[in-house]
């Protein structure tokens, strides 16, 4: 499995914001948004590659409890079954981060999921073919369906402009078995004053359709760099 990085860090977002974890970042991603934080480990993924041998005796030198999956997209990897299984053996608390695309039947204790909505589609002109791709498997009902009836689950969606709230309540509906107390409204951006400045609005139309509100608190307590 293509590892970019493995790392102790903070989590930063939704339920388990401010608990320290080891993040496990697969490299590869089936997408390309044109504001992907890690383009490290999508648009020019970089790394070695590890057994889940190897990636367990990376985890144990730090004495954390939870561990981040993350990418890139981790469930393009087969080789994350064995190694949530030794996870799970060894009684870590697993989160998998991912964009709900794909589906394996993974131990898990918090599935993660931020869909990628219409505001993540790479330019058309840049990057034709990319965005062809993306917008055909961006979105994947069927895989969502799967990891709502399977999981425990957080949903978080990136929120770039006000209209992109209707896109939110109209994916929603979709999916009747979706808990708006799990839904996670988190600003885009890359620094903190680009995040102040759609928090300014978003939070209290998060207030008013009765969604959490997910600031990004990795970009403010370390800002935009690996390892954090």
């Amino acid at each position: 499995m293509k590892i970019a990085e493995i790392y102790r860090s903070i989590q930063g977002e939704g339920i388990l914001t401010g608990t320290e974890s080891v993040f496990i970042r697969t490299s590869g991603c089936n997408l390309r948004c044109w504001f992907c934080d890690t383009p490290y480990a999508s648009w020019n993924p970089q790394g070695d590659d590890y057994s889940v041998n190897e990636i367990m005796e990376r985890v144990s030198v730090w004495e954390c409890r939870h561990v981040v999956l993350t990418g890139g997209e981790p469930m393009l990897f087969a080789e994350m079954i064995p190694l949530c299984n030794r996870l799970r053996a060894e009684n870590y608390h697993i989160t998998i981060e991912t964009a709900g695309t794909l589906f394996l039947p993974v131990e898990c204790d918090l599935m993660s999921i931020s869909p990628k909505t219409a505001n993540s589609a790479p330019n058309v002109i840049d990057h034709q073919r990319w965005h062809r791709r993306h917008e055909r498997t961006r979105f994947a009902p069927q895989v969502i369906n799967q990891l709502l009836d399977r999981y425990n689950y957080q949903m978080k969606f990136v929120i770039d402009l006000e209209e992109d709230l209707q896109e939110i309540e109209d994916y929603i509906r979709q999916f009747p078995n979706m808990s708006a107390s799990q839904v996670y409204l988190m600003p885009q951006g890359r620094t903190q004053p680009e995040l102040d400045r759609v928090e300014a609005w978003l939070k209290p139309r998060c207030k008013q359709l009765n969604y959490q509100y997910c600031p990004r608190k990795q970009i403010e307590w370390f800002g935009a760099v690996k390892g954090t």
